[in-house]
């Protein structure tokens, strides 16, 4: 009996060592992670902005449950589905971070932008795709983050616009 429980006593401590280097290595990744592009969570964004190419601004305001477009005398429902979209590039993950001022920003595309999109007081300003992967320069205040090219936003206009 006595045998057998040492036994059980070991695989128990073998166990919670085990889960103790996971509970470490789970912290260290999350503190290490870059994180995302904005400290903003997508469902309290009420107000949206973009900017994309030489194309006009389109402006969104959310009322209630709903998105609008109120660049018209009119204000109209948006496609909230789209909005959605738009929202969720404030979540998209960094792949790395570096100060502005380590790149020439004209050489990325930053200078003038391709794309600018702000997300109530916050603005994304997307530039050239990296050389290597389809990722993209992105400037977030005085820092510039590498994202999936995903997350590049488009005009409405281009959005609607359909391969034939």
């Amino acid at each position: 009996m006595k045998r057998a429980l040492r036994r059980q006593l070991g695989l128990l401590a073998v166990v919670i060592a085990l889960l103790a280097i996971v509970w470490w290595q789970v912290h260290s990744d999350l503190a290490s992670a870059p994180g995302t592009l904005l400290p903003l969570s997508p469902d309290k964004i009420t107000r949206v902005t973009l900017q994309a190419g030489q194309m006009p601004p389109e402006h969104y305001v959310k009322r209630g449950e709903s998105w609008w477009h109120v660049d018209q005398a009119t204000p109209t429902r948006a496609d909230d589905k789209r909005l959605t979209e738009l929202l969720s590039i404030a979540a998209a993950p960094v792949q790395s971070w570096q100060p502005a001022s380590s790149y020439s920003l004209a050489k990325i595309g930053l200078a003038p932008p391709q794309a600018k999109l702000e997300l109530d007081d916050k603005t994304l300003r997307f530039g050239a795709m990296t050389a290597i992967g389809q990722n993209v320069y992105v400037q977030a205040g005085e820092r510039v983050g590498i994202v999936s090219l995903r997350y590049m936003p488009r005009s409405a206009q281009s959005a609607s616009i359909q391969p034939q």
